[in-house]
């Protein structure tokens, strides 16, 4: 998983900087130094791509401050950028300050984009985002809780995939899907996704086949996805360690340390939703334990509680029995009291475990979470130790339903990021 940096100088930009302008001795030092410098150009470039993608508009004399490099040296990286088709410069207005304004570097998000996908168990998204995050066009549909609906779920995104390419006259430099299960990233293979059944489902490859774009389709979890996805553009944007927790039927979690995703062995680490709250007279859960935190706070559990308010399942079951506990139904408030008590207990062991800057709530526990706050803000003061809470934020996506699918257009996005100018040789 590719997770967009924040810029700060490092020692290595001001070693070469320096070196570039030093006289080296010896044939294989010169040889060295000139390997060196192509490395660090190339991965200027990709810093530079990062942080106009990620601000969508940036000066080059903040560029030139963040990365601790001088002026002519941005301008250099930002005209091969600008070669290449990638992004645009332009003199900012309504500054309202005297001198020389300083040039403002864009992405050209109308002319490159990528295709995002999101898989939920209700419904099926798909979108074009431009270079920088903006969604150019979208479609929808929804997605009947049917069990193993690969041929259906691919037939449907790959027929939205086609009319969003269609119509547009940029380049498509890459395929990001999100799915609401275990991921085997390096073929994009659903291992398991309890909900509706897939097991070992080859949905990355059947996806890029329907589409007939030449290009793979990167698949990730969707926690995972909404966790990068708040941590560059949502509540978590100025933040290096945070965790997400996303509520979609079950629950899962995605968690950024020191900037980056944590993701395991084999990326199928931090899977929230199976941590073990209530090991005694637990709830029984998909996975075959019983106790876990998804059995516990998940839509079945609220709407059990709530005794089915309206018959309602998925997000609108959720938020009716929101409004009803806001309206003074007993039964309603005792349910997201319930629920938000054992919300509480996981959200004690993970921040006393990660000791996070902020805790992002997506997906349904974004109605949940507002509504049984007390409960779990009563549980942190009581169980999470005081040095690790002091500074703690908890907070709802600042997404809203798009976390997900943001998520998955950082994936489409991360190879030209990594490698801008070989990435896009590849694509012409």
């Amino acid at each position: 998983m590719h997770v967009v940096p924040r810029f700060e100088p490092t020692d290595l930009d001001v070693v070469v900087e320096r070196a570039a302008s030093s006289k080296l001795a010896g044939v294989t030092g010169a040889a060295a130094g000139v390997r060196t410098q192509e490395q660090v150009r190339q991965r200027n470039l990709s810093e530079v791509l990062r942080c106009v993608h990620k601000e969508g508009a940036v000066s080059r004399a903040v560029l030139s401050r963040r990365m601790g490099l001088n002026r002519s040296t941005i301008m250099d990286l930002t005209g091969e950028l600008i070669a290449a088709g990638l992004v645009r410069e332009g003199v900012p207005t309504g500054q309202g300050r005297a001198g020389r304004p300083s040039i403002v570097v864009m992405p050209e998000q109308e002319k490159v984009y990528g295709l995002a996908f999101d898989v939920a168990v209700d419904r099926l998204l798909a979108a074009r985002v431009g270079l920088g995050g903006r969604v150019l066009d979208r479609r929808a549909a929804v997605r009947t809780r049917a069990g193993v609906d690969l041929e259906d779920v691919v037939g449907v995104l790959a027929g939205f995939g086609r009319e969003l390419v269609a119509g547009a006259d940029g380049l498509c430099v890459g395929v990001g899907a999100s799915y609401c299960g275990l991921i085997k990233r390096a073929d994009g293979t659903v291992r398991y996704g309890p909900h509706l059944g897939w097991e070992d489902q080859a949905f990355g490859p059947e996806l890029a086949a329907g589409l007939g774009l030449g290009l793979p389709v990167e698949v990730g979890n969707e926690a995972h996805l909404g966790a990068v996805a708040e941590h560059v553009r949502g509540a978590g944007r100025d933040v290096d360690n945070l965790i997400y927790l996303h509520g979609d039927v079950g629950v899962g979690g995605g968690i950024i340390v020191g900037g980056k995703l944590l993701d395991g062995d084999a990326g199928y680490g931090c899977e929230l939703g199976h941590m073990l709250v209530n090991p005694f007279d637990g709830r029984p859960c998909l996975c075959g334990s019983r106790g876990c935190l998804e059995a516990e706070v998940g839509e079945e559990a609220l709407l059990d509680y709530a005794g089915r308010a309206n018959g309602l399942i998925g997000r609108d079951g959720i938020r009716a029995v929101v409004a009803l506990a806001a309206a003074g139904d007993t039964r309603a408030r005792d349910a997201l009291d319930r629920v938000g008590d054992w919300l509480g207990v996981g959200v004690v062991n993970l921040i006393n475990l990660f000791n996070p800057a902020l805790v992002v709530f997506g997906g349904m526990l974004s109605d949940v979470y507002p509504a049984a706050a007390a409960r779990v803000r009563a549980r942190i003061d009581a169980h999470v130790l005081p040095v690790s809470r002091e500074r703690v934020r908890l907070a709802v996506t600042a997404l809203g339903e798009d976390t997900t699918l943001a998520g998955a257009a950082e994936l489409a996005f991360a190879g030209l990021l990594d490698d801008p100018l070989h990435t896009l040789a590849a694509l012409r």
